[in-house]
């Protein structure tokens, strides 16, 4: 290896290392290197789903690894074929991004398919803030800064076109060979596809980023819903509070064994079992909660609160989130214009959304009003900020974002905390409508998704819906209305049965006797036929 050496501008003899390669030959180093540094995590489960003791099992994890080295060659291989000196340049890039991968990676157990991609580019400042910790200076420094500095002292001698159109080639030509040699091992490749294309950098979010902005794009227009007309005159007000990565496994009201409902237990509400969401990760879970019908077929249409404003009914959309879909309501309120002028520690929490609610209603000569609080709930890693001071209930907690260095009774005692908070915020948004004179009243409460506390090496939400685990997507739905027998009463009233975010939908429509075409009675949870 040639060794070159430079002076330093004080003139003193500071030898360096100068490797030489061409083309084709850095390729491959780079491919190889990108295999080994940055895919523990895909041969460590590999490791752990096959009897590793057996040759067609070694041949299988063999497999994967030819699979992302050739990826990488074949694909970097192209590029040199038509710009070559974005070689360098790109493998540099694709170091810091996959250093950064990686740790979330292992620190989550997260998968980078399109969902979670979602998430990446719907997560805001303060969001990103919550998961920044050290330990990603560590990886992005060892794992993206170091190997880019040794990038920078190669110096690649770009070789001529027919050369390097070999490097492809031969690339593609191997992998081939060995695929069908190793071909028994791609049942179980096929099996684990979700999870395994997830784990090889930087193609699973490079590939699914893509993917997913490209299915992202709002249509231009929405198309309007069925006119609609209302078969009441009667004065009503609705709250629909939507959580954020509650899970029910972990509200009493549900049979968890801690009181984490205490104050909705005695509120007079009904609480629907078995409820679950339509996805695991935010946006998609509002699109579903808004729409009028099955997931899939929704992104075109208005959603629920655009369609109520049109028809009359005063909304206000008040958030301590993010992710809502593009609506057209009357008041659209951020935490931060709702607390203005605020004082005290409560102003910081998702309780100050229902700061001033109260008076603006009853100054309202409004006939039908619906408030939408978009709760910041158990937003992960960082439960422990999630609630004041006072709702630490449960100790000691989990103060970290590196959740797995946190013991299970930690990081279980500050997510029930968040519970118990929310469960707070719901219970004193009832008694507001309680409060409430000249109007009927009824509440929605539902959660986006459900999270995971570490089950399966698994946390917080965002899995493949195909793969995800039952507490990503079983969710607490509680309603309340004043016009229910047992709603000044200091109980609850439970109702089985299998729900989804799809009831919320036409419960809203029917809790202001709202009528249309595309609406229907059995999915209404103030009616006593969802309830059968």
């Amino acid at each position: 290896m040639p060794v070159t050496a430079s002076r330093s501008l004080s003139g003193a003899f500071i030898p360096r290392m100068r490797w030489h390669s061409r083309t084709p030959g850095f390729i491959l180093a780079w491919a190889l290197f990108n295999a080994v540094a940055y895919h523990v995590p895909l041969y460590l489960f590999g490791i752990d789903h096959l009897d590793v003791a057996s040759l067609p099992a070694g041949m299988t994890l063999l497999t994967l690894f030819i699979v992302v080295v050739a990826m990488t060659a074949l694909s970097i291989g192209f590029i040199a074929l038509i710009v070559p000196r974005l070689v360098k340049p790109l493998c540099m890039v694709m170091a810091i991004a996959n250093a950064i991968a990686l740790y979330f990676v292992v620190t989550y157990g997260v998968v980078l398919d399109k969902t979670m991609m979602g998430n990446v580019f719907n997560t805001d400042m303060s969001e990103a803030a919550g998961l920044l910790h050290p330990w990603m200076l560590v990886y992005a420094f060892f794992l993206g800064i170091v190997p880019c500095w040794v990038l920078l002292q190669v110096r690649v001698t770009h070789t001529p076109f027919f050369k390097r159109l070999a490097m492809p080639i031969a690339a593609g030509f191997l992998t081939l060979c060995w695929v069908y040699g190793a071909s028994h091992g791609w049942l179980w490749i096929d099996k684990h596809a979700k999870q395994i294309g997830g784990m090889v950098l930087p193609w699973s979010y490079v590939v699914n980023g893509g993917w997913y902005l490209a299915g992202s794009a709002p249509p231009r227009e929405r198309k309007l819903l069925p006119a609609a007309h209302f078969v009441s005159n009667e004065r009503k007000v609705v709250f629909l509070m939507i959580g954020e990565s509650a899970r029910a496994r972990n509200s009493s009201l549900y049979g968890y064994g801690r009181q984490t409902n205490p104050a909705i237990a005695k509120a007079g509400a009904t609480v629907f079992r078995t409820a679950r969401s339509c996805a695991t990760y935010t946006t998609a879970a509002l699109e579903c909660i808004l729409a009028h019908q099955e997931p899939g077929t929704r992104a075109s249409w208005e959603p629920l609160t655009s369609y109520l404003q049109r028809h009359g009914v005063e909304v206000t959309w008040r958030t301590n989130n993010s992710g809502e879909p593009p609506m057209d309501v009357r008041h659209f309120e951020r935490l931060g214009d709702v607390n203005a002028g605020c004082t005290g520690e409560a102003c910081d929490y998702d309780e100050a959304l229902l700061r001033g609610i109260e008076a603006r209603i009853a100054a309202s000569d409004q006939q039908r009003i619906l408030v939408v609080f978009h709760l910041e709930g158990s937003h992960g890693p960082a439960y422990n900020v999630r609630y004041p001071s006072r709702f630490n209930v449960f100790t000691p907690v989990c103060a970290s974002v590196q959740l797995h260095q946190c013991s299970s009774e930690e990081l279980v005692n500050a997510y029930d905390n968040t519970i118990a908070y929310t469960d707070f915020v719901v219970a004193q948004a009832i008694g507001i409508l309680k409060r409430l004179q000249g109007y009927s009243t009824s509440l929605i409460y539902v959660s986006d998704h459900g999270e995971s506390l570490g089950e399966y090496n698994l946390y917080l939400h965002g899995t493949p819906w195909s793969i995800a685990p039952d507490v990503q997507k079983e969710i607490p739905l509680i309603v309340w209305d004043s016009g229910a027998a047992h709603s000044s009463a200091d109980t609850t009233s439970t109702v089985e049965g299998a729900f989804s975010q799809a009831n919320v939908f036409h419960s809203v429509m029917g809790a202001f006797a709202m009528r249309s075409d595309i609406y229907q009675p059995a999915l209404n949870l103030f009616s006593p036929e969802s309830h059968e």
